[in-house]
């Protein structure tokens, strides 16, 4: 297959992101398989050892904001002296002014990354539309339907391309879930409802407005909340689980790292989100490591976790439905197991890393030859 030389673009760096662990996964897969790829973050040490030890050139770039002048120049010039073949941007920065450099000499196929459900604006529908976009990858087909219809983009332009999961780390078997259980002091007897991200939409209130209700089932559940943004909070939920007479059943931590031992020390991984979300990386990490998963009907989650069968859907801000599927999961632990089983095969055949990179590079070897094409 034709060696490519490839650019993963995001002004992103922290790895505790969604969007920059599927950017570096993809720049890994793609350096395996022979391509030679570029990753172009704002500079950052972390990001820098993690590409030179997967095999990936890293380039920093200050991506400032979207009218980035001098990140464009620069980065026009770099496209240039490499011969860049595919541009493959996450955010929004990074869109604006890979599209910018196209104008200031760059050439090159370049495809725009939409995770996202919310519907596109004005201005950003301008960058979707352009004529020097090469495609639009959403990662659901439900996000592939909003970028069609609010952006007024056609539909023969927008593809899917799941987000994957590296099953080597979310392995059950390497995953250390009593460490995690020691460490934050959660019972070893305890079951464990685990949820990761607290910005409003992704919906913890939510989440712990149904707990007292799973608790008065099962004594011992004790709920985990992942990812405050702030120590106030963090603060916060802990007020409200007083409020809610469940304070000393109810943990909440800040971002963390080690996320396969923390879902591997869940009993159930709950997503309540009601706007925003793609398909949860959560659940999918989760469904990976064999563990029960709920998750509501928002955006791509449907196409992921099929109801009955992989996990249960329950509608968004639902919170006596939301009680009633963990308490499920936690009561009958057979229909537990089944679906879990399930979800752990579904993920290994449909959303993989391995999955996503051999999409990615049959998406960017059209592309390349497309703007090849258009060059002669």
């Amino acid at each position: 297959m034709e060696a490519l030389t490839i650019v993963q673009m995001l002004e992103k760096t922290g790895f505790a992101t969604g969007s920059v662990v599927q950017m570096f996964d993809a720049a890994k897969g793609l350096a395996a398989r022979g391509h030679t790829v570029l990753a172009v973050t704002r500079p950052s040490g972390e990001m820098a050892v993690r590409c030179l030890a997967a095999g990936v050139e890293h380039v920093p770039l200050a991506l400032r904001h979207e009218f980035d002048v001098v990140s464009m120049l620069r980065f026009a010039r770099l496209a240039r002296e490499r011969k860049v073949d595919v541009v493959h941007v996450h955010k929004g920065i990074s869109h604006a002014v890979a599209l910018g450099a196209t104008f200031l000499g760059g050439r090159y196929g370049l495809i725009v990354n939409r995770g996202v459900s919310f519907p596109i604006d004005l201005w950003s529908s301008f960058k979707y539309r352009s004529r020097r976009v090469s495609r639009i990858v959403t990662v659901a087909e439900s996000i592939r339907q909003t970028v069609i219809s609010s952006g007024g983009i056609p539909p023969q332009k927008v593809g899917v391309v799941y987000a994957g999961v590296d099953l080597e780390r979310f392995d059950p078997q390497r995953a250390n879930a009593a460490a995690v259980r020691t460490e934050l002091g959660i019972l070893a007897e305890a079951r464990v409802i685990g949820h990761v991200g607290m910005r409003d939409w992704k919906g913890w209130k939510e989440l712990l407005r149904a707990f007292p209700a799973v608790r008065a089932d099962h004594p011992a559940a004790h709920l985990l909340l992942v990812a405050c943004t702030s120590h106030a909070q963090r603060d916060g939920v802990a007020e409200l689980a007083r409020d809610l007479g469940v304070e000393g059943a109810v943990t909440a931590t800040m971002e963390r790292l080690d996320m396969p031992d923390v879902l591997a020390a869940c009993d159930v991984v709950v997503d309540p989100s009601w706007a925003g979300t793609g398909i949860t990386g959560t659940i999918r990490e989760a469904m990976a490591l064999g563990k029960p998963v709920v998750a509501t009907t928002v955006a791509g989650n449907p196409e992921l976790v099929e109801d009955g069968v992989s996990g249960i859907l329950v509608p968004p801000r639902d919170v006596p439905m939301l009680a009633a599927a963990i308490s499920r999961l936690l009561r009958d632990v057979e229909f537990a197991r089944r679906t879990a089983t399930a979800g752990q095969e579904r993920v290994r055949q449909h959303f993989s890393t391995e999955a996503r990179v051999s999409r990615l590079e049959a998406l960017y070897l059209r592309a390349a030859h497309e703007t090849r094409t258009r060059k002669t």
